[in-house]
């Protein structure tokens, strides 16, 4: 009974990246279907369109599986290896920018939400 239930689950994950994809060949935007996937399952979520429990195991089944996922991508760079090899330093020094960049916002963002809670909190006791 587990096998419909997870292919139930991942039929619906399936449908909004499909819906993704529509969207990315639809609007003249430079998004990647994937982001639009996400966007539009964040949002049925938000409203209830569709519910966690709709998709709850298989999207953790997904992440568990995701460094098995990225085996093939990573095969492909090393094989392209010779060709990157003129541009490997503004590469990494991109990547390391960028990820620098992601830890400070995600770090902020986090300390705002938390402060944002924390005042809620106190006006709750209040």
């Amino acid at each position: 009974m587990d096998t419909v239930k997870y292919l139930k689950q991942m039929t619906v994950i399936m449908a909004v990246s499909f819906a993704g994809e529509f969207l990315n060949k639809a609007l003249p935007l430079p998004v990647p279907g994937s982001v639009y996937g996400l966007i539009l399952m964040f949002l049925f979520l938000l409203t209830g369109l569709v519910r966690l429990e709709q998709v709850e195991d298989a999207g953790g089944f997904l992440v568990k599986i995701m460094p098995v996922l990225f085996i093939g991508p990573s095969v492909s760079l090393i094989t392209v290896m010779g060709g990157l090899s003129d541009r490997l330093v503004p590469i990494l020094a991109v990547c390391i920018v960028s990820t620098m960049a992601v830890m400070a916002v995600t770090g902020l963002t986090a300390q705002a939400v938390l402060k944002w809670t924390r005042k809620g909190e106190k006006k709750d006791h209040e």
